[in-house]
């Protein structure tokens, strides 16, 4: 599963404002929903009833809402890189300023897994997320999350 499976062109959002989390998840669940073809009111619910279990922000300024959707077919990614950083009530405290969205179909179990897995990979290497933190405009972020080398490599040892 690579990145650009997850996301397009679109659903990278280059310098989101958002006054607090609440506001913040509203906005991302409205650039969603056209995309999944799901009411942004459903899909803020579901990232809410998400959030009330636990906070998805993994710390150092990151944070991984997410959920799954009876309706959807696929995962569906959303990524953005917020103008000002927002209290998310993070596991180390920090205000967030990158945010992935996941949603994936109610049966997805591995793929939704899977997807999670690969994304908290890839913002945990310090190098990709200071080239994200390092760049303000939607196709310059897109091409960070989707280069090959911010992918880990398939296991090529030989």
């Amino acid at each position: 599963m690579t990145l650009d499976s997850l996301i397009d062109k679109q659903s990278v959002l280059a310098s989101l404002k958002a006054p607090n989390k609440k506001q913040l998840l509203q906005e991302l669940s409205q650039a969603l929903a056209a995309q999944v073809a799901v009411d942004h009111r459903v899909i803020l619910e579901t990232l809410m009833k998400r959030e009330k279990l636990g906070s998805t922000g993994i710390g150092q300024g990151i944070a991984i809402p997410h959920g799954k959707l009876p309706s959807i077919s696929r995962v569906y990614g959303l990524f953005a890189r917020l103008a000002q950083p927002v209290d998310f009530d993070s596991v180390d405290g920090q205000p967030v300023d990158l945010v992935f969205v996941l949603l994936a179909p109610e049966d997805a179990g591995a793929d939704h897994l899977k997807a999670l897995a690969k994304i908290s990979r890839l913002l945990r290497d310090p190098a990709v997320v200071a080239k994200l933190r390092g760049t303000d405009d939607a196709m310059g972020l897109y091409a960070i999350l989707t280069e090959p080398a911010a992918n880990p490599k398939s296991a090529s040892a030989a």
